[in-house]
């Protein structure tokens, strides 16, 4: 093979390796949109089914399924306004902060045009000393050229030195001008911010005790242990039914997204909220024979509920039981749930990562006392949330 023949081999190997290597790229590129994309629309599907499913769980005509749907309406809405007084406080807080920078930035210009303003006083006193004399005089006056050219040059220097003090002095009272509205419209938008939350405040203390009163009627239906096994069976149905539809809708789909694998966090994972534990996993409840499959967590009404690993939002709604209620993917069939919320700050879609916050500590459900109720599941089946998160 000559020298040519070899050197045309060559640049046909790269070629190849480089074409090889694009194709690569480009196929991972479009596996990870479709990798999205099937994960939106499983998403989609998911919601669909679990509408259906809430109609058919919930279609039950008796008094106490009547007032389990007015505690229901009574509690998303509770959700809702404890939500948007959240939204507000956070606005409220971002709105202060703009207007401390802006006060402080006001104060630097007040303190700019002192200054500046003192410059120009001091140059008015120098042009006065210097007799304001005219450069055709200072022709005049002077013997010696060299000296006639430093003067004429230090004149035009005192001259120029001035115009740019002006100028700047200009454009601080300039900035200040504009400065002022901002201020003022800020402190508005503060005002009307505070007003909004004090109402919503109001309306959420009207909420609550319409909450309690229907709370009462509830509990006034049971008459028995056994009524109230019932309805715990009820509820764990629910939820059974329910995680069974979720694990089906999200099964060998892969959480698009980097990240550490939730089984590598086995031991190291945070706790969801601050408290101590009321019960342990597997241990029996009070009621029947029917076992805690999840843990619950003591903590006060509007604590922060903290997600525990990166994943997506699967479930953000309200079902009976467990009132406002939130399930994430973190992808391989593990999931987390996050029971008796007072409000959800996620969505159905929406992406978490490790220790953001997405619901606020409640006792939605009808529960007495406020609180978590945590479960970690793998392919569905419950395992110990102890054995994933860190000691205490």
């Amino acid at each position: 093979m000559n020298q040519h023949m070899l050197s045309n081999t060559i640049k046909l190997s790269r070629f190849l390796c480089a074409l090889s290597l694009f194709s690569m790229l480009v196929s991972g590129a479009v596996h990870a949109g479709s990798s999205e994309d099937e994960y939106k629309e499983k998403l989609q599907s998911l919601q669909r089914n679990i509408n259906q499913l809430k109609n058919e769980l919930e279609d039950v005509k008796s008094s106490r399924n009547q007032l389990e749907r007015e505690l229901q309406t009574s509690e998303v809405n509770i959700g809702k306004l404890t939500s948007s007084i959240n939204r507000l406080k956070e606005e409220l807080a971002s709105g202060k902060k703009q207007l401390l920078q802006l006060n402080r930035h006001r104060t630097e210009l007040q303190i700019q045009r002192r200054e500046q303003q003192k410059a120009i006083a001091e140059y008015i006193n120098s042009a006065y000393r210097l007799g304001q004399q005219s450069q055709i005089k200072l022709l005049l006056n002077q013997q010696n050229p060299d000296e006639l050219a430093r003067t004429l040059k230090y004149h035009e220097y005192f001259i120029e030195a001035r115009t740019d003090k002006i100028d700047a002095f200009l454009s601080t009272i300039a900035e200040l001008d504009t400065i002022e509205p901002k201020i003022a419209a800020e402190t508005q938008s503060i005002k009307d911010k505070q007003g909004s939350l004090q109402k919503r405040h109001s309306q959420l203390l009207v909420k609550q005790k319409d909450r309690q009163l229907v709370l009462k009627n509830l509990s006034a239906t049971i008459k028995s242990k056994d009524d109230q096994l019932k309805q715990k069976t009820r509820d764990r149905e629910r939820l059974e039914r329910l995680l069974e539809e979720v694990t089906q809708a999200i099964a060998n789909l892969t959480i698009p997204g980097g990240g550490q694998p939730f089984e590598k966090r086995r031991g190291k994972m945070a706790w969801p909220v601050k408290g101590p534990l009321l019960n342990s996993f597997g241990s029996a409840k009070k009621v029947g024979e029917l076992r805690w499959e999840g843990i619950r967590i003591k903590a006060s009404l509007g604590n922060d509920v903290q997600s525990i690993h990166h994943g997506r939002v699967v479930f953000s709604d309200y079902l009976r039981g467990h009132g406002l209620l939130m399930i994430v993917d973190h992808g391989k069939g593990y999931m987390s749930l996050y029971a008796h919320n007072q409000a959800l700050l996620k969505d159905l879609g929406d992406w978490v990562n490790a220790g953001e916050i997405i619901a606020k500590v409640g006792n939605t459900g009808g529960q007495s006392q406020t609180g978590l109720y945590f479960e970690i599941r793998h392919q569905g089946k419950p395992t110990d949330p102890t054995k994933w998160c860190a000691r205490r």
